[in-house]
Parts: structure tokens; sequence; C-alpha cells
């Protein structure tokens, strides 16, 4: 237990740093959004291309990985849409952002320092997998169906249109798309720009953390016990475990890889959960369901590793 205290402890110490640093008011919310934006835009492009270019593409592209790793979150995400449109009667716009907690996980800020030091250079190459998965399917499903659930007035052709588009501007994307060129055309990175790229992965986990300390700061949370429940019971329990019977019986999966997906989606919500929720008047409920489940992941996270130890998935 020791061991597993000595992984998760370190990240929650970086989390709440930021938190601190917040509340003291050393650093203010615009300037946390600038270690937001360097992170986004800089830190995790320059990892996941470093990922992409130091090992061949057919080692890095895992079909069965991106098919059960994708079928467990479409499968969560259809789980908790159902559980508040059918069940709990809420409107689909309601429901679609309560789903969409449940089944992306925050995998650049949270998910990948913890896999990194679990898994080691193989979390690099889940990232960029997993992030297919999230901003290609289970994001624009989900921002689709809480349109169509709005009464905003946009129809579902520009919202697929909208969604689209920012898509196309998403850093990590772009920084996979160059990652792939780079790595279908065997074009060499020169030594002093890989040495910078390097440098820019390195500082993605730390910064990272500090960052969603520093977004935790001020929220709260006041009578939203069943919705907030329900999102972070998805999020941290029902979707890593969906994932681990996934990875066991899907075929040929690398036991470091399903431990990899099972860390990833033991992590909590998106960190920009909070500003799709606002966006559809549910801003509360989503601010303080990331706070709640990134409060309790550290139990979470620790419990899943020391999990994958006793039963002999993992080891260190």
């Amino acid at each position: 237990m020791l061991a597993i205290l000595s992984i998760t402890t370190p990240i929650f110490v970086l989390i709440g740093l930021g938190y601190v640093v917040r509340w003291s008011g050393i650093i203010q919310r615009e300037q946390m959004q600038g270690v937001g934006i360097f992170v986004m835009y800089c830190a995790l492009p320059a990892l996941v291309i470093r990922a992409l270019t130091q090992q061949p593409l057919e080692e890095i592209f895992k079909l069965n990985y991106l098919i059960a790793y994708g079928l467990s979150s479409i499968f969560i995400f259809s789980a908790g849409l159902l559980l508040c449109l059918k069940l709990q009667h809420q409107p689909l716009h309601t429901s679609a952002m309560q789903a969409l907690g449940m089944a992306a996980a925050n995998s650049g800020f949270v998910g990948y320092p913890v896999a990194v030091m679990v898994i080691g250079s193989p979390a690099a190459v889940l990232l960029a997998l997993n992030m297919i998965i999230e901003t290609l399917i289970i994001i624009p499903m989900a921002l689709i169906l809480a349109e169509m659930g709005s009464h905003q007035g946009s129809s579902v052709w520009k919202t697929v249109k909208q969604t689209a588009l920012s898509l196309i501007k998403n850093p990590v994307l772009v920084g996979l798309l160059v990652g792939i060129c780079l790595a279908v055309t065997g074009i060499q990175i020169p030594t002093p720009l890989f040495k910078a790229i390097d440098m820019l992965a390195e500082a993605a986990g730390p910064a990272a953390l500090f960052v969603i300390g520093g977004a935790l700061f001020g929220l709260q949370v006041k009578g939203m016990a069943r919705d907030v429940g329900q999102i972070v019971v998805g999020k941290l329990l029902i979707h890593p475990l969906i994932i681990f019977i996934t990875f066991y019986l899907m075929p040929s999966i690398d036991p470091l890889y399903m431990v990899g997906a099972v860390l990833f989606a033991a992590s909590p919500m998106i960190s920009i959960y909070p500003l799709f929720g606002q966006r559809y008047g549910l801003g509360g409920i989503s601010a303080a369901a990331m706070l709640v489940a990134t409060v309790a992941s550290f139990f979470t996270l620790s419990l899943t590793i020391w999990l994958m130890t006793i039963t002999g998935f993992l080891t260190f």
C-alpha cells in the first residue's frame, strides 16, 4: 500500500498546490488559465508528437484497444443517457451532459500523469488513443444531443458543423495529425527541435495537475446529491469497471495496456466539463461533480491500483 500511495500522493499534492496558490491569491484566475493554455496548446501536443515518433506506427495504433475503449465509453454514455432520460425523466440536454460526465475521462490532465507513474512511457501512446475516442466520438455525441434537447434554436446540421470546426482547432488532435504524418513519412525531427518537444512533453504532467487544482478553487456543492452522486459513481467506478471487463474479454490485449486503460477511465471527467454544463444551464451540477470526482479519485485511483496489484495484473 505504501508503494501505491507513493504514486498517488505526489499527484494530489500537485493538485493541492494549485488549489492553495489560487486560494492564497498568489496566482489569479487569469494567470491560472494561462498555464492551462500552455498545457493544452503546447505541452500536450508535444507529448503526443513525441509518443508517435518514438515507435513504429503499427506498434502504436492498436485497433483492438480503440475498439475496446471506444465500445466501453459508448456503453457508459448510453447507459447514463437512458438512466437520466427514461428512468428519471430528465430533459435531453441534461441527460446528455450527465452522460458526458460519466463517459469522458480527463485523459490529459489527470489520466496521463497517473498512468505514466504506473506503466511508464506507454501512457503517452494510450493518451493519444484515448483522445481519439473522447474528442471524435464521446464529446461530439454529447454536444449534438444536448443541442438537440436545448431551446437555443440551433439545427442539428449547424451543431454538427460547429462541433466539427471546433475539433479541427483542437491542439491535441493537431499534434496527433502531425505525429502521424511524421511517423508515416519517416521524417526525422531535427535534434534541437526534438529536444524542445521533449522538454515541453515532460512539463505536461506536473503543469496539468497544477491547473486542475487551481480550477477546483471556488467550486461548491449545494443540494445536488443525487445528480452529482450518480455522475461521480458512473465516472470513477462504473466506467473503469466496464473498461476492465471489456479489455479482459478482448483477445490479444497487452495486460499493460489494459491497466493503463482502467487508470485513464478511473480519472475524473474532462476539465472543461463545467464549461459545457454552463452552456446548457447545468454549470452548478457539472462544477460540483468535477470537484467531488477529483477529490474522491485520490481514493478510487489508489484502490484501483491496489486491486490491479493483488490480482496480478500489475506488479511493482
